[in-house]
């Protein structure tokens, strides 16, 4: 057993950084909120409608990420990146803020 977690352990540390670090709002977008907020698929902003992004960005980064966290509409929790962290979902709505101007 102590073997075992000996070597998981190592393994562990042997990953790359990269393998630890987190996604940019662009690879976020780019993976798992395009599908959604490309087309527009059920009522979603979609990137560059700068009229749609406006009165979502007048409520301030902390209700947004609220938002991208609970859920809205057609869009679940987290949209489809259940593994992201607040700090990938803030990057990330970011990105489409300011690619929406």
């Amino acid at each position: 057993m102590k073997k075992a977690l000996i070597l998981a352990a190592a393994a562990a540390l042997m990953l790359p950084a990269a393998a630890n670090a987190e996604r940019t709002g662009e690879e976020v977008y780019k993976t798992k909120c395009f599908v959604c907020h490309a087309s527009g698929i059920a009522n979603a902003p979609k990137l560059g409608d700068a009229a749609a992004w406006a009165p979502r960005a007048a409520k301030g980064a902390d209700a947004l990420l609220a938002t991208a966290k609970s859920g809205i509409g057609a869009m679940p929790p987290k949209g489809t990146c259940m593994d992201c962290t607040d700090v990938e979902l803030t990057a990330t709505i970011d990105h489409m803020l300011n690619n929406s101007k």
